[in-house]
């Protein structure tokens, strides 16, 4: 072989090689779980999406589910930011002084649908209060809300004098705020203990979406479901990812989680938990559970006594350096721009 044959057989090989070590540096394995059980649809979902990130990068990124969340609930955002695993999601609440702007879905009576609120939220998010960084030390993927949430218990609730004194579960946050309002004694607990507060007779009900009755399997420990318009709050989640994985991974591979990012995450997630809301509705009308519409007198009640939380969250977010009041205007527009959606 000539020299120059040799010289364009030597270039060829380490040319091979060098791709070849580049696709391999390319593949990365990531880690996640979920504080929720895996048989519910919010574990599913994660499960899914990460699913299509492996797909969609052709394997170069792949998922491996840990058989256990590494810590309790409310410690999620430090165990990604810190890397114990390297994806996950958790409802803002649970870490309050961290998290004040995702207050501002929670308020009561904002709830339409999981997927109206989650989309209009996560415009706003991105639009407004991404910049402030209440996520810094972690890779945002998205942000959603779940559905209208609603107030269960084991005794039938016909005026705030019913709800006086009773010790309800709350996830916290806004929900925690309300039952102290309304005149209740908040436990603040992840949903994943809820059933045995409620079996075990510590706790007297619950502050809840409607698809959790199907979840978790409420429906024997549970007598009656007051529904108000809009719902009492609804949790919002943030759904992150390890911040130096999320820098290892290639140009190439972050461009394509970022298709899936942002208001795609709203938009699958919220429709997820819209169709398990409707699980939940068929779970208590095949019940012993009594359905009941909280009436005119009551509602006008509990908006009352709600009121001065949606003045004290615009007081901590002004505080951040937005125009809290003007996004929270703007955010209700919104809500009813996505409802109108075709």
């Amino acid at each position: 072989m000539s020299y120059l044959g040799k010289h364009i057989l030597t270039a060829v090989i380490g040319t091979a090689l060098a791709v070849s070590a580049e696709s391999a540096l390319a593949q990365i394995t990531l880690t996640y779980s979920s504080w929720i059980p895996p048989q519910v649809h919010t574990s599913i979902w994660q499960a899914n999406w990460a699913a299509d990130i492996e797909k969609a990068t052709g394997g170069r990124v792949k998922f491996q589910g840990l058989p256990k969340h590494p810590v309790a609930a409310p410690g999620t955002f430090d165990a990604v930011k810190d890397g114990l695993v390297d994806l996950s999601y958790v409802i803002a609440s649970y870490t309050p002084a961290r998290h004040v702007l995702t207050m501002m879905p929670e308020l009561p009576g904002t709830g339409r649908t999981s997927l109206v609120n989650s989309i209009a939220y996560s415009r706003i998010h991105w639009k407004y209060f991404h910049k402030v960084g209440e996520y810094n030390g972690v890779h945002l993927i998205g942000v959603y809300t779940h559905g209208p949430g609603q107030m269960f218990t084991k005794k039938p609730i016909n005026t705030l004098a019913d709800f006086k004194g009773l010790k309800m579960r709350t996830g916290g946050g806004v929900s925690e705020l309300v039952v102290t309002a309304l005149g209740g004694s908040p436990i603040i607990k992840p949903g994943s203990d809820v059933y045995e507060l409620l079996n075990s007779g510590i706790a007297d009900g619950t502050f809840f979406p409607i698809d959790t009755i199907a979840s978790f399997k409420l429906e024997t420990v549970l007598r009656q479901a007051t529904l108000f318009p809009g719902g009492l709050y609804n949790s919002a989640f943030g759904f992150f990812m390890n911040q130096d994985k999320w820098n290892k991974l290639s140009k190439q591979d972050q461009n394509i989680i970022e298709k899936f990012s942002k208001e795609y995450v709203a938009r699958s997630a919220g429709r997820v938990w819209d169709e398990n809301d409707l699980k939940g509705m068929e779970a208590m009308k095949k019940s012993d559970m009594k359905i009941v519409n909280a009436d005119a007198t009551l509602v006008k009640e509990v908006a009352m006594r709600s009121a001065p939380i949606e003045l004290e969250w615009i007081k901590k977010a002004s505080a951040k350096g937005v125009n809290a009041q003007k996004i929270l205007a703007e955010f209700r527009a919104e809500l009813e721009k996505v409802a109108n959606e075709k």
